[in-house]
């Protein structure tokens, strides 16, 4: 028997460090994917010491595990949210979305010592071509809205990396600013549902403020942003990810702004297919 299961990075347009609040946000899934293969074997394990590791936790039969990503790591886009989804969907096979979500959580916890919340796994499992999901994580509830074309989003790499288990992922700010942050956020995510991209544009900028008082971003990711924000041309732009570093997302009036960075749009979420020889 052999699975494949294919994973979207994403890309959260608005609602960052609101998962584990109970608070919301706006991602959509990537044409930039993550496939694992797994191929049955009579006995043992083959493949690179994490995939293995995560393979075993998830309950993994003999499989020969070899992995094709597009995703860079590190930098924001969720490789290790994509690469335990992948595992648990070859694991099982077909499941409900939200249950390969909470079994992805776990291995993430446990495994790889990532304390994420749901935001990632969510984005990726329910991500629609051409849509963005709102989801509400104090039901786990999820939306989807159609992304306007006049939506261009861009990618600009801070070059300055991390890893979240490395990062202090909910960082020790004082309560009543994360409260805030999270209070702000969701407006702005509610906002978001309709805007023009000038006004998510504002949003974005907004945004990004209110997460280097969260104290989750970094000085040099700060003096990017801004420098983006005031670029002809950009609507908004923002840190984004668990922080620290990684990609920086820019709203931009038109494909010709930032020429040597490339368009995203919405994609599929993720799958898996079974063969048998």
């Amino acid at each position: 028997m052999q699975r494949r299961a294919s994973i979207p990075a994403r890309i959260n347009i608005i609602g960052e460090h609101t998962d584990y609040a109970g608070g919301k946000a706006m991602p959509f899934a990537l044409d930039v994917r993550m496939v694992l293969h797994a191929t049955s074997l009579d006995e043992g394990y083959e493949g690179g010491a994490t995939v293995v590791a995560l393979w075993k936790s998830a309950g993994g039969w003999p499989a020969r595990l070899t992995i094709e990503s597009d995703i860079p790591i590190g930098v924001g886009m969720s490789s290790s949210a994509a690469l335990c989804l992948a595992v648990v969907l070859c694991v099982n096979g077909p499941m409900k979305p939200f249950e390969a979500c909470l079994e992805a959580q776990r291995l993430e916890h446990e495994v790889l010592k990532t304390p994420c919340g749901l935001l990632d796994q969510m984005a990726m499992m329910f991500g629609k071509e051409g849509h963005a999901s709102v989801i509400d994580f104090s039901n786990n509830s999820v939306e989807s809205h159609i992304v306007p074309s006049e939506w261009m989003f861009k990618l600009v790499d801070s070059g300055i990396y991390r890893t979240l288990s490395d990062a202090s992922y909910r960082s020790t700010t004082d309560e009543s600013i994360a409260s805030a942050h999270v209070s702000s956020e969701n407006e702005r995510v509610e906002l978001a549902v309709g805007a023009t991209a000038k006004k998510l544009g504002e949003l974005l900028n907004q945004s990004h403020a209110s997460l280097k008082r969260r104290g989750v971003s970094h000085p040099e990711v700060d003096a990017l942003v801004a420098a983006l924000q005031q670029t002809e041309g950009v609507y908004g732009a923002r840190m984004m990810g668990g922080g620290f570093g990684g990609m920086i997302l820019v709203l931009v009036a038109s494909e010709d702004i930032l020429p040597n960075q490339r368009l995203y749009r919405p994609s599929q979420g993720g799958f898996v297919e079974e063969f048998f020889e």
